[in-house]
């Protein structure tokens, strides 16, 4: 009953802030490392398939891209939200928030259209500006400056870190098509997933890191 009361008492200190900063670890933890496990298990899959090695339904690698996908973008969603809530720890508001606001829209809007590209070179022109609108995005002084109080160095900082990760699954997004045709596309695939899946793991413990610092 104690334990019960002190955790009430506990959360009624949280602010709307602190709540909004909760949302980017709760949809990494409730969606995309879980979806990440499902994309790695139906990839296997699709491998095994190619390899006739497992008589499994034709839809897999179908599946198994379709899982890419939403990873990619649960992450970027995760992302917008995370300097949705720096830029307000960072105290950003009137024309600046404005300016934000717009930039967070068109990185959504730059994914979006990523998905319904044709070609490769509009895919990559679509998840590059994806890219470099949340780079620009994160690299705004009101939000560099609420950063400070962390570790800044790149192999030590959740930003930098999650900016590394992003670029990766987007590339992963664009070369989709490819990857079946070419074994060298599919060694690149596995080569960059294997980097994904270790940034991951870091991100996770970098992650930790700052709300403990928080």
């Amino acid at each position: 009953m104690a334990w019960g009361i002190a955790v009430t008492e506990s959360a009624s200190f949280l602010t709307s802030l602190n709540w909004l900063g909760l949302i980017h670890p709760v949809l990494m933890i409730l969606f995309v490392y879980p979806v990440v496990g499902a994309t790695i298990r139906l990839g296997i899959l699709a491998r095994e398939r190619r390899l006739d090695l497992n008589p499994i339904a034709p839809t897999v690698p179908v599946e198994h891209a379709d899982h890419g996908r939403w990873v990619t973008g649960g992450m970027v969603l995760a992302v917008l939200v995370a300097l949705f809530h720096n830029a307000m720890a960072g105290g950003m508001q009137g024309d600046q928030m404005l300016g934000f606001l717009l930039a967070v829209v068109g990185a959504a809007a730059a994914y979006v259209a990523l998905l319904g590209a044709k070609g490769v070179i509009a895919k990559m022109l679509w998840a590059a500006a994806c890219w470099f609108t949340l780079i620009l995005i994160a690299s705004q002084p009101a939000l560099l400056q609420w950063r400070q109080s962390f570790p800044t160095a790149v192999w030590q900082s959740h930003l930098w870190g999650g900016s590394a990760l992003i670029a990766l699954m987007l590339a992963a997004v664009v070369i989709q098509k490819q990857i079946a045709g070419r074994l060298w596309m599919r060694r690149l695939h596995v080569s960059m997933n294997v980097v994904v899946a270790l940034l991951l793991a870091t991100q996770a413990i970098t992650g930790t890191r700052d709300l403990f610092m928080r």
